[in-house]
């Protein structure tokens, strides 16, 4: 169902980034650098990961990008992967386990668990409410994804 469009949405993604790799000039103020942006996937996407492992396995769980917008963990988690190259290579494999583990595997019922859902941005709330786990996985490969690509492409520019 998602397998196919997730990809996609991972590899856009990635060519971006390596598009601007050094390249990229600094943003706007309060807007995130390169490595910001992909330290930021990394977290939302381990957390899309948890969200779908625990579905899988049959226990309740979360879904909240809180700590993908936290400074400190963004700068922290930019630094252990040794910067964009490293960032890359995480996001790569992340999505490769998210497309494996769910978009080819999940069944309908998996699919359709609610999950109590928190997701913030710029400091405004914008859901607060329980989505199923298809709802994540969309709005991941149709939002999230695509507006960090246009993100990091506007770094080139």
């Amino acid at each position: 169902m998602f397998d196919d469009a997730l990809r996609h949405a991972y590899d856009a993604l990635l060519d971006a980034a390596a598009t601007v790799d050094g390249a990229a000039a600094s943003p706007p103020d309060g807007e995130w650098d390169a490595d910001e942006i992909l330290a930021h996937v990394a977290l939302v996407t381990g957390a899309t990961l948890h969200a779908v492992a625990a579905v899988t396995a049959g226990a309740h769980t979360t879904y909240d990008n809180r700590l993908a917008l936290d400074p400190w963990t963004i700068g922290n988690l930019a630094a252990l992967c040794g910067g964009g190259r490293g960032l890359r290579e995480r996001i790569r494999r992340q999505g490769d386990a998210l497309c494996l583990l769910g978009a080819d595997t999940l069944t309908d019922a998996e699919l359709a668990t609610g999950v109590p859902t928190r997701l913030l941005s710029h400091g405004e709330l914008l859901v607060d409410r329980t989505l199923t786990l298809a709802d994540i996985l969309d709005g991941l490969t149709t939002v999230e994804l695509p507006g960090h690509t246009q993100q990091l492409l506007a770094l080139g520019r």
